[in-house]
């Protein structure tokens, strides 16, 4: 299913990354998150893939628990 997530004890203390790279799925969010234009990300980002980027959101949903967290407005 995520055959583009990689768990290595050896990098970035055993982190979810982006197939072997050195860029973590969190780096991944937190990229796509200041990176609108895609254009700028790839050139930024070489190394990263429009799949990459998909399976990193994918995989952080799937990370996610379905429950209800109650928000109290001030």
């Amino acid at each position: 299913m995520f055959d583009r997530i990689t768990r290595n004890p050896e990098i970035l203390n055993g982190q979810p990354c982006i197939r072997n790279l050195r860029i973590s799925v969190k780096r991944v969010l937190e990229i796509l998150a200041v990176y609108e234009d895609r254009e700028e990300l790839f050139n930024e980002y070489p190394e990263l893939e429009e799949k990459d980027l998909k399976q990193a959101l994918e995989y952080a949903a799937a990370s996610l628990e379905d429950k209800i967290i109650d928000l109290k407005t001030a």
